[in-house]
């Protein structure tokens, strides 16, 4: 969909890292004394941007609009630079590389936790450091219960958009609750994905969807939605029909997959992805078909994007973190995806 690698830019973090030279801190109006009194920077800048499932699609989209705005942003006073980190699932390593950073005076940091529970950890260590701090893709609180500046999408408005889309492609088929399932497939201690799902099921009941509504519980991976899947259709062998959605496109992709297994026929499959960005997969000329009919197109570009722009207007002029920067989102299928930047690999 995206460039597949990401360049190395700027200055290096973690255990492997070269130290970093002549890096200050920026100022941040979080919590903590030392996030106050840090000063506006004016020379170079170096922004650590930590990532869980740095691997996927969506996060190495991510990745890839923050070396852009870092680029766009640079002057030949002021360089921008940002250093990626995969975080993978390790959110022992989150609070590490946050540690690192802060140590290594980076000007500051954006993060997508594996954990939101890490959150106090990572946000008392910036703002004891004095750098700014924004979450990205999920929420995150400070110890003290409040929200650290966010940048990412509407969770609940995303799962609207799936949940709607859903009813109408359904209601064509003309199916009745008494032979069709409707899965919501995520990671379901994630609040991001409780927001998605909430979304899901109100808008898919108030336009008129029916079915029997399963929960399946995942990692958010292909393979673990998947095999959790692959269970529950056995498990209602009186299913005909299925209507697929969940908390990101690898949820649905492996839950079609689990029903392809299962000889469910894609004719007898609505799946409405988030991120359409495997998705759009299916809407290749040659691919059959697999009951990916739509996705909402999320782009992550948008998203690093946005982090970088936030934290060097905080870095270079001391302007307040917004508490919420919110990234637009719509739904495509094969014969709208063409008209979007949305881009298959």
């Amino acid at each position: 969909m995206r460039p597949s690698r990401i360049p190395a830019i700027g200055c290096a973090l973690g255990a492997s890292a070269l130290l970093i030279a002549g890096c200050s801190s920026g100022q941040q109006t979080g919590t903590g004394t030392g996030a106050q009194t840090a000063g506006p920077v004016s020379g170079n800048i170096t922004i650590a941007y930590l990532q869980k499932q740095g691997d996927q699609q969506y996060f190495i989209d991510e990745a890839a609009g923050a070396l852009a705005a870092a680029k766009e942003l640079s002057t030949p006073q002021s360089t921008v630079n940002v250093k990626v980190v995969n975080l993978g699932q390790d959110a022992n390593k989150a609070v590490t590389e946050t540690d690192s950073a802060v140590a290594q005076k980076v000007n500051g940091i954006a993060i997508v936790v594996p954990d939101q529970k890490i959150g106090p950890q990572v946000a008392n260590a910036a703002s004891t450091g004095g750098v700014p701090l924004v979450s990205s893709d999920d929420s995150i609180k400070d110890g003290s219960g409040a929200e650290v500046p966010f940048v990412g999408f509407d969770g609940y408005d995303m799962g609207s958009k799936v949940g709607t889309a859903a009813a109408k492609l359904a209601a064509p088929k003309g199916w009745t609750a008494a032979d069709t399932a409707v899965l919501y497939s995520s990671k379901q201690d994630l609040t991001v994905c409780q927001d998605r799902v909430r979304g899901e099921k109100e808008q898919y009941t108030k336009g008129g969807g029916v079915g029997k509504a399963i929960d399946v519980g995942t990692d958010n991976s292909v393979n673990g939605a998947q095999s959790t899947a692959s269970g529950i259709i056995t498990g209602n062998p009186g299913v005909k029909n299925w209507v697929v959605m969940g908390c990101n496109d690898e949820n649905v992709s492996g839950v079609l997959q689990a029903l392809a297994n299962a000889k469910v026929l894609a004719s007898n499959v609505v799946g409405v992805g988030l991120g359409a960005y495997i998705a759009c997969k299916s809407w290749q000329p040659g691919s059959a078909p697999d009951g990916f009919t739509s996705a909402l197109y999320i782009d992550g570009h948008d998203v690093g994007g946005d982090a970088v722009r936030t934290l060097v207007s905080k870095i270079r002029n001391g302007t307040p973190l917004p508490p919420k920067t919110i990234a637009k989102t719509q739904v495509v299928d094969a014969q709208s995806a063409g008209s979007t930047t949305l881009k298959c690999t």
